[in-house]
């Protein structure tokens, strides 16, 4: 069974999330592809990437104009680069399994106010992310 958290921007308070900038998206993910090519861009203009991060953990990551969801991210810097595409795109990282949101304080201020209260303001870095949404790591 994976684990899928995903990344949704709000703007204003507004209750349904606005499509992610696919240039942005792109430019973070395609440093640290390591899929088939053929595949990465659907005939929507949808985008799926497969994200290995430099200690080898990895991601399968998917964008649309709905949101980002990313599959069965591995512990390690892949969060850093799941981390990267929320700052860059001003989004949260929700993770549907426990309502969690996990968010910076500028983009706490664009929840709608529903949300606000449970979700959870971190540094955005890749190790603050990955430990409020799964945990401290266990060396």
């Amino acid at each position: 069974m994976g684990w899928s958290p995903a990344i949704y921007k709000f703007v204003d308070g507004g209750e349904v999330p606005v499509p992610p900038d696919m240039a942005v998206v792109r430019a973070v993910w395609e440093p640290h592809d390591v899929g088939d090519p053929r595949h990465t861009v659907g005939e929507d203009g949808s985008l799926c990437f497969w994200i290995r991060a430099s200690d080898g953990s990895e991601a399968e990551m998917f964008a649309d104009g709905y949101g980002v969801p990313v599959s069965r991210p591995g512990a390690g810097a892949v969060f850093g680069i799941i981390t990267e595409l929320a700052s860059r795109l001003g989004a949260v990282i929700f993770d549907p399994s426990r309502g969690a949101i996990v968010c910076g304080a500028e983009e706490h201020a664009h929840l709608p106010a529903g949300m606000q209260e449970d979700a959870v303001v971190v540094d955005m870095t890749g190790e603050a992310v990955e430990a409020a949404l799964t945990g401290p790591r266990r060396s």
